[in-house]
């Protein structure tokens, strides 16, 4: 408990010294003093802080420390010991930029800092002069309302009031604002009406006081009557164009001269016409000048008659709309045609165009346009080939018309027609033509004049599109004949192509059109073009893509800009003509993947399009041909040669020993008539299998008859081809043998007699001894043997393995 209490004893001292010591500032432990708590901002600022030891409980023992704040940041000042046992502390700030703060005198103990004593600063401007002081007599209460600006912000207390010269000469307050604003009224019981005064506002705060101009007025002359009343408006039949207006003033104000003000506007005018110097109590206007059967707007304010300039005007009356009689169109039409031969021999096609009349010529509303083949004259009307409300009509007339008249109409008449002469285009064209923007929706276009005298120009002017499409209206006539510039304004939009042709009107001709193309605002295209992929190889590979439709180009394509790369390398580029749709890649890596794409561009932007991805080949189309080509050659050459074996008798003879047919030798079909007819005994079944010729035997012919003859003899059931005698000596050995007639082989190569072996002899017609027409023996045909090669005994596969045994 002990160790506890002592360690709470510090702190309940700290404490009881914060407790002292905020009694003791409170109680006037220091003194903070300025040479002036309101200066001018960005003036120096020297303050002092003058601490008496005696009065701040705690501090008598110890060494008094002072020090500053300026609201919450510390500045330096410097101390000394004063009379009295106190210490003083100056401080200087050299430049105060604070509208307001908060000074701070503090002493430091047992290492913190302690409030002791404060004062607040204040800094500012003096007052601005108020400006544009003006006032009002309000003849409802007669008292006179004044209102001004005030200058810039002082950042100090300024009081503001209006005064005014008293009948003795003296200042007097007129009245003061109210909340900070800028007007306040001066009271009836204050003004001297029909007297002049003099008027001013007054400023004033810590650094001074500023006045604005003095305002020298008759109350009366600023009186803001109530506005007057339109009675009624009426045409004058007699001045066409004059109106008859009939007005009275407000109540209040009938025993004063007044002066008057009208405007009017017509309802599609924003600006107003204004009518000055209508003098009197009441009455009647009559003002000139109105178009016809045009509606009008009508407004009238009033002042006092004998007001100064700074009088008042009343507010504007409430409007009245009045409409003036109209009459029959007057002037000329502008029109503009084109002509083309008709389906129909001896017509032609007439497309005219005319400009609706302006307000002022059309005197009312048009009901509608006649075109006629001729001037209207008394007693009978003219052929009409077009009656429209429109401005444009297309019509057939006879082969060789030169002239048609146009006019048009309104519920009080017909204009005087104007005549339109049909001339062939085929003048002088101009020598240049060019088209800048004016601003987004119109167009500047400049040429050069032509040699020859012009009477006037024409300008055309079409939107490009996909599908075509005629604007009537997009033409202009510009009269002037020295003009070389002209404005178009009609049907103008942005990111629009337009095609502007320029037709020179000579006397008697009209000049052959010159052209040009122009944006009145360009941006990016809406998109680019989509790659294709034309060609391609081993090192280069060729692109093209569908030039963009007009209306998504917005504007002129100034070029296009090829893309690619791949995997490895950086990516690659080539800027090519806006005028070409292909391109040709080169230097690429052969069998490498690369990306492509193409980006459109404009003077206003540029568009990326999408990626295309393509893989060049391992041989480029010339060494695949070669490749071709040479295994072309190759083959051919295996033919030629073939055919050369084919061809030599020699070689053929070498390679492929010719061998006959015994199926068609004469042998085929020569029986003997003497050997009598054996029984045919056919192999049992059995699987197929290669046949082994075991025995043949060689029958002689008789002499004197041909081998292949029929015997006379033999009778006519005798087969044409020989049997086969076919013995079965044991399961799984057939024995297969023919007859073959010796007298069918001569000249061939007769083989060398073996021994016989274990083969059963067959004898026929000879003397049985082993001369020629003895049977002869074999134990098996050699390979190269002819006629065994021929023999066709079970089927070519069977004879091929016998062979091949």
């Amino acid at each position: 408990m002990a160790t506890r209490r002592g360690a709470g004893t510090p702190l309940l001292l700290q404490l009881s010294l914060l407790l002292l010591l905020h009694l003791g500032g409170t109680l006037g432990c220091a003194l903070v003093t300025l040479d002036s708590p309101i200066v001018p901002l960005g003036s120096t600022v020297t303050a002092s802080c003058t601490v008496h030891g005696e009065l701040c409980h705690g501090l008598e023992q110890g060494k008094i420390r002072i020090s500053w704040m300026l609201d919450n940041k510390p500045v330096a000042g410097s101390q000394r010991q004063g009379p009295g046992g106190t210490e003083v502390s100056n401080l200087t700030l050299p430049r105060f930029n604070h509208t307001q703060a908060k000074l701070w005198c503090c002493v430091e103990w047992n290492g913190t800092k302690q409030r002791v004593g404060m004062t607040e600063i204040r800094a500012g401007y003096p007052p601005a002069k108020p400006f544009n002081l003006s006032c009002i007599l309000n003849l409802s209460d007669y008292g006179l309302t004044c209102q001004w600006e005030q200058g810039t912000d002082s950042h100090l207390p300024t009081s503001v009031v209006l005064k005014y010269t008293g009948s003795r000469g003296q200042a007097v307050t007129g009245c003061t604002p109210q909340g900070g604003h800028s007007h306040c009224t001066v009271p009836r019981r204050l003004l001297q009406l029909y007297r002049q005064m003099e008027i001013w506002v007054s400023a004033t705060n810590a650094l001074g006081t500023a006045e604005s101009e003095h305002l020298c007025i008759d109350p009366m002359d600023v009186a803001k009557l109530d506005p007057p009343t339109l009675q009624s408006i009426q045409s004058i039949p007699f001045q066409t164009d004059c109106v008859a207006l009939a007005w009275d003033m407000a109540w209040g104000t009938k025993h004063m001269e007044l002066q008057c003000e009208l405007r009017y506007r017509a309802l599609e005018d924003p600006a107003w016409a204004l009518v000055t110097g209508i003098i009197g109590r009441a009455g009647t206007a009559q003002p000139c000048g109105f178009l016809f059967g045009t509606q009008y707007h009508f407004q009238m304010r009033c002042r006092r008659n004998s007001a100064s300039a700074l009088a008042s005007w009343s507010e504007w009356s409430p409007g009245r709309n009045y409409t003036t009689h109209e009459k029959a169109p007057t002037g000329k039409l502008d029109a503009w045609w084109g002509a083309q031969a008709a389906g129909t021999e001896g017509q032609q096609e007439v497309q005219l165009r005319w400009k609706a009349p302006r307000q002022r010529e059309a005197n009312g509303r048009v009901l509608g346009y006649r075109v006629t083949l001729s001037p209207r004259r008394r007693g009978r009307d003219p052929l009409t080939v077009c009656n429209t409300t429109h401005t444009h009509c297309s019509f057939s007339v006879p082969a060789g018309t030169r002239r048609v008249y146009l006019s048009a109409y309104n519920a009080a008449g017909e204009s005087a027609p104007t005549e339109v002469v049909l001339l062939e285009r085929k003048g002088q064209p101009l020598a240049g033509l060019r088209a800048v923007p004016g601003d987004e929706h119109s167009l500047w276009v400049h040429w050069e004049a032509p040699l020859a005298p012009v009477i006037a120009y024409v300008l055309e002017w079409q939107p490009v599109t996909a599908e075509p499409e005629h604007c009537s209206s997009c033409w202009q006539i510009e009269h002037d004949s020295a003009a070389t510039t002209a404005l178009i304004q009609d049907g103008i939009e942005p990111f629009q192509r337009y095609n502007i042709s320029l037709y020179p009107l000579y006397e008697g001709t009209v000049g052959v059109p010159i052209h040009t193309t122009a944006y009145s605002q360009q941006k990016a295209p809406s998109y680019a073009p989509k790659l294709h992929l034309k060609r391609i190889g081993k090192s280069e590979a060729e692109l093209c893509w569908e030039p963009l439709p007009v209306e998504m180009q917005n504007g002129f394509i100034t070029s296009y800009t090829i893309f690619w790369a791949n995997s490895i390398t950086h990516m690659a580029s080539a800027t090519v003509n806006a005028s070409l749709s292909s391109f040709v890649i080169r230097g690429l890596k052969p069998s490498t993947l690369y990306k492509v794409h193409i980006m459109a561009s404009t003077a206003a932007g540029s568009t990326n399009g999408t990626s295309l991805t393509l893989v060049t080949t391992v041989l480029d189309d010339t060494e695949i041909q070669f490749l071709f080509l040479t295994l072309g050659l190759v083959f051919v050459v295996l033919i030629v040669l073939l055919i050369c074996f084919q061809k030599n008798e020699r070689m053929k003879e070498q390679l492929w020993p010719s061998v006959p047919d015994p199926a068609n030798s004469s042998l085929g079909k020569w029986v003997p008539a003497a050997v009598a007819q054996e029984p045919l005994q056919v192999l049992a079944a059995r699987e197929p299998g290669p046949a082994a010729i075991s025995t043949v035997t060689v029958l002689e012919g008789e002499a004197g008859k041909q081998p292949g003859k029929e015997h006379p003899g033999l009778p006519a059931a005798v087969p044409a081809l020989p049997r086969p005698y076919v013995r079965q000596e044991g399961p799984g050995e057939p024995v297969q043998y023919a007859r073959v007639g010796a007298a069918g082989y001569r000249g061939q190569r007769l083989l060398p007699e073996p021994a016989p072996r274990f083969y059963e002899n067959l004898r026929g017609r000879g003397n049985g001894g082993g001369g020629a027409g003895d049977w002869g023996f074999l134990e098996e045909p050699p390979a190269t043997f002819p006629l065994l090669q021929g023999l066709r005994i079970g089927g070519a596969e069977e004879l091929h393995e016998c062979r091949a045994d």
